[in-house]
Formats: C-alpha cells, structure tokens, sequence
C-alpha cells in the first residue's frame, strides 16, 4: 500500500470518527447538560470564531499548499513567511473588529447580550485557528495528512466533549467553560506543532530575499482570490446561525444548530465523492478531455443523487423518532422544519452535481468566486427578511434558496461556457423513486408507539420501495453492475 494510500484511509477514518463524536456531543451530550441558551451562546462563539478565520488568514493556506512545490529548497523560509502572513492578517482582522465594535455589539445586545460579554473568546479562538490552519496546511504539503486530521477532527472534538462533561460535574462554572473552549483550541495547536517538530518538519528560518519576487506576486493574488471564495463559502454555512442569535435569542440558536446538524448528515457522501472527483476532473482538465468531464459531471449527479436521497429520505421519514433520542426533546423537536428546509438545500447541492469542482479547475474558476460573494450577500438579505417573519425556519428557508439560487447560476454558467448539463433521465426516475417511497411510507404507515419499532417498519419500507423502484427504471445501472461484482467477489471469497 502507498503512502498517500495509507494516508488517505487513515483520514477518512479520522473524519468519520470525528463525526459520530461530534453528533454525539452537540445532539445528546449538550442537550443533556446545557440549557438551551447555553447550547446557543457556546455554538455562537465557536461560529464567530471559526467565519473570522479565512479573512484573518488572507488565504495563505490555499496558498501554501497551491506554491509548495515551487520553493522546496527554502521551503522552511516559505513557511515562516506564511506564518508572518497570518499574524499580519489577524491584525488587520483584529483592528477592523475594533473599529467596527460598537456595530458589532449592537447586532447583539437586545437579544443575545450574553455573546458581547465573551468576544474575546471569539477572537483568541480565531487567532489559533489561523495558526493551526497554516500548520496543517503546511503539514499536508509533505503528504502528512492522518495525524492532522485525527487532531482536527477527533481530539478537538473530544476535548469539547470533556469540556462539557467536566462542567456537568461542577468541576468548573459555566463561564470557565465558555473560556475553556481557548485551553481546547490552544491544545490542539500545541498537540499539531509537536507532531511537525517530532517529524521535522517545523523549523522557522528568515531568508524571505531567496523567495523570488515574482513567486511572491503571484502568491498574494492567489491567496486574496481564494481568501474571497472560502470566507463566502463558510459565510453561507455559519452567517445564518449568528443572525438567529442576534434576531431572536441564543435559545433559538440552540435549536436552529441541532436541526442544521441533523440535516447536514445528508451532504456526507456527496463530501466523499467530491473528494474522489476533484483530482479526477482537474486532470482531465489538464489533458483537455471536455467530453469526459460531461460525462463524469452527469455520473456523479446520479450516484450521488441515489445514496444522498435516500439518506434524506430515512432521516425525514423519522424525524419525530430522531428527536424522541435528543434530551428535553419537547425543546429542540420545534426545529424538524429546520430539518426539511436544510436538508433540501443540501439536496440541490447534491442535485446540480460537481459544479462547483468543475468551475474551480478550469480557466473561469474567478466565476467561481464572484458566485460565492453575491450568494454570501444574498443569504445575508433573505435572513433580514425571513427570520423576522419565521423566526428559525425563516433562516432555514434563506440558507434554502440562497443554496439552490447559488447552484443554479452554476449549473447555467457551466452549461453556457462548456456545454456540459448533469441531467439526464436517470436523476429524474430517482426523483421519482424518492417520491413514491415517501408518499407510501407517509400514506401507509400508521404511528406505531413503539419508537424502535416504528424506526425500523419506516426505514425498511422506504428501503424496500426505494431500492426495487430505481433497480426497476434503470435509473443507475452503474451502481447495479458495481453491487453485483461486489456480491459476486464476496461469493467467490465465501467459497474459498
């Protein structure tokens, strides 16, 4: 096996640990320890936190990885001039929050004062993720990616989740805890700079006048283009929760969090495919082969559209029983429609294929970024004009639109400029297949009391009408030929 091969399964373990700790923290740890207002005022810190850090980073991570290979004989004098980068950006950062405070605080102050008094939370948090970001980023340069991913994605996680514990234990008040959340970041840093030190790759030298000049031109624009696009991307993702605990209350937020969660299981496995895909369609961009780009954009529409739609369809079909396991579930169940709306919107994501990809990796990928800007905007305008009419399924209907419209102009512009369309009839008979299986599961299945049985009676008949109705319509034959080598290898394997 590879190294890159190891690396990459060791990842995606870490990933996929990473998320059922997370899931398991924010849908049943929290709930049964915090109040609501607590849930929301400790998700609303780490999200203040986390949608200042591309803009206090200026890019230089995207950057890192994209001009390593250019400066590898002063590749240590690169790094600690990315690391000066960032430090100069958090400053910049660190001075526009000051100039803007009082607005800032406003935002805040009728609602959800509690968030002004725990700022500088929000700001210490953001200046270690800027620097764990450009180690890891520069870690992920030598190929050293597993250990980087177990320390973002499962011990960040599970030192939040003792974090919490340790309060429920009355180790601490809740105002440690809310501070604890910088102890937690600053561990992960610590923890991410001893394994690069360990393998030697951490080493800071100051010959910045061996990088030549032109490599760092073009190493600034590129990374004020991409600051662009990553801080629009994760300001669809995260503006919506601030908004809800600034128009409505932190208890709001709390809710609106636990039903964003949920609904975001759905994006999972279009994650993993993007992420397969993605070196894939750049080569082929390299190698100039359009047609098959189209042909794999229209491939992943249809597989991703089947596994994706039918995890949505299992999480709505039970969604009373899903929030029956979350602790003071008569609190957070009023966020199912939060749920339904989020999660189709991460159903359009998953409908208009790898557009996106395909943007970013051919030579209109600056379209890419001005999309992301307007829809940042856009979500922004929709939540001032939702939330106050439906409170948190307004702000669930803005991250809908805001999602589909974004998409859509996507799917247009690639289909203008490179012919290519992802629909074909196939996505169509899965549409259809998806209907029928929720109409017959909603129709013909009463409410049985039992909550387990009625969690396995709703997902066994979504899973015995979904699965035959698209084997039927020929909707992904692909899929149904890789099963049958799969099933046929496992045979040969049980004779053996």
């Amino acid at each position: 096996m590879s190294k890159l091969a190891k690396q990459s399964i060791l990842t995606t373990i870490s990933a996929y640990m990473g998320v059922v700790i997370g899931y398991f923290n924010l849908l049943w740890l929290m709930p049964y320890v915090l109040k609501p207002e607590q849930i929301g005022l400790f998700k609303t810190i780490q999200d203040m936190a986390l949608l200042m850090v591309p803009f206090a980073q200026m890019g230089v991570g995207n950057g890192i990885t994209r001009f390593f290979p250019q400066v590898k004989e002063e590749k240590f004098s690169f790094f600690t001039f990315s690391l000066f980068l960032g430090f100069v950006g958090y400053i910049a950062l660190l001075v526009c929050f000051l100039l803007f405070k009082e607005p800032i605080s406003a935002a805040f102050s009728e609602n959800s004062p509690e968030v002004n008094e725990y700022i500088q939370v929000a700001l210490l948090i953001t200046f270690l993720s800027v620097v764990n970001t450009l180690l890891e980023a520069f870690s992920r340069s030598f190929l050293k990616i597993a250990i980087p991913s177990l320390i973002r994605d499962v011990l960040l996680r599970l030192l939040m989740g003792l974090l919490v514990i340790g309060y429920f234990f009355d180790l601490y008040p809740f105002f440690l805890m809310i501070w604890g959340m910088v102890l937690v970041y600053l561990l992960t840093l610590v923890s991410m700079a001893f394994y690069m030190r360990k393998i030697g790759i951490f080493q800071l030298q100051f010959n910045w006048g061996s990088i030549p000049g032109a490599l760092k031109k073009a190493f600034f624009q590129y990374n004020i283009i991409t600051m662009l696009g990553t801080a629009g991307a994760l300001l669809i993702m995260k503006i919506d929760s601030l908004m809800v605990s600034s128009m409505i209350g932190l208890d709001a937020n709390a809710v609106y969090t636990i039903g964003f969660s949920i609904a975001v299981v759905i994006e999972m496995p279009r994650r993993a495919i993007s992420q397969v895909a993605m070196p894939i369609i750049s080569e082929k961009f390299a190698a100039n082969q359009l047609p098959e780009i189209d042909a794999l954009y229209k491939k992943i529409a249809i597989h991703q559209l089947l596994v994706c739609g039918l995890v949505f369809l299992l999480i709505w079909v039970n969604i009373d029983t899903l929030y029956h396991f979350v602790p003071n579930r008569e609190v957070y169940e009023a966020g199912k429609w939060v749920v339904l709306l989020i999660g189709l919107g991460k159903l359009s994501d998953v409908l208009f294929s790898v557009n996106g990809e395909i943007i970013v990796f051919s030579r209109f990928y600056v379209f890419n970024i001005t999309a992301t800007l307007l829809m940042a905007i856009a979500v922004i305008l929709l939540n001032l004009l939702f939330i106050p009419l439906f409170g948190i399924e307004g702000a669930a209907l803005a991250s809908l639109l805001a999602m589909f419209f974004y998409n859509f102009i996507k799917f247009f512009y690639v289909k203008v400029r490179l012919g290519f369309n992802p629909f074909t009839l196939g996505v169509f008979k899965i549409v259809f297949a998806g209907g029928v299986s929720w109409a017959v599961s909603f129709f013909l299945l009463p409410t049985v009391d039992w909550v387990l049985v009625d969690l396995i009676l709703r997902s066994g008949l979504v899973l015995l009408v979904y699965l035959p109705l698209v084997y039927y319509l020929k909707a992904a034959p692909e899929a149904e030929e890789w099963i049958r080598l799969m099933i046929k290898k496992w045979i040969n394997r049980s004779g053996n």
